[in-house]
């Protein structure tokens, strides 16, 4: 299971609206996350960013996001607008017990990094045999899921 809560986007959001903040701010790193039968989909959106620099990194059950879009300036730009966020951009999923994270898997294409993250074997529901004395073994459906 994702975990939705980020404590450090909740005290940016806050500290902008305290100061009074009329500036929009930029979504970095936007993301779809769902559940597709036994996996886990993540799509974050990094259009403009090379694939080069892109950086997945797994502790514990914290994955790491982290991307850099740059826009090289030549000397004689005279720049009239410039809106497009430049930068380091990271983004941290706080995963659940239930996904393997050793198999995630990660895909690049037009500008989307897609992860796919299974859950674990241990998590998945299983069938467990009860016997009885009069009927034999009979299989019964068992629902054994890690909470997260």
């Amino acid at each position: 299971m994702l975990m939705r809560f980020d404590p450090f986007r909740e005290l940016d959001r806050l500290s902008e609206q305290a100061a009074g903040g009329t500036r929009p701010m930029p979504a970095v790193l936007p993301m779809d996350a769902y559940r597709r039968g036994d996996q886990f989909v993540v799509h974050l959106d990094l259009p403009g960013t090379d694939p080069g620099s892109v950086e997945l990194t797994v502790e514990r059950n914290v994955l790491t996001v982290k991307a850099e879009r740059s826009w090289a300036r030549g000397q004689e730009d005279e720049v009239l607008i410039s809106e497009r966020p430049q930068g380091v951009f990271t983004r941290q999923l706080f995963l659940g017990e239930s996904l393997d994270t050793d198999a995630i898997q990660a895909n690049y294409d037009q500008g989307v990094l897609t992860l796919t993250i299974p859950v674990a074997e241990q998590a998945k529901p299983r069938r467990v045999s009860i016997s009885s004395d009069s009927q034999g073994p009979t299989a019964v459906e068992a629902n054994s899921s890690v909470a997260s």
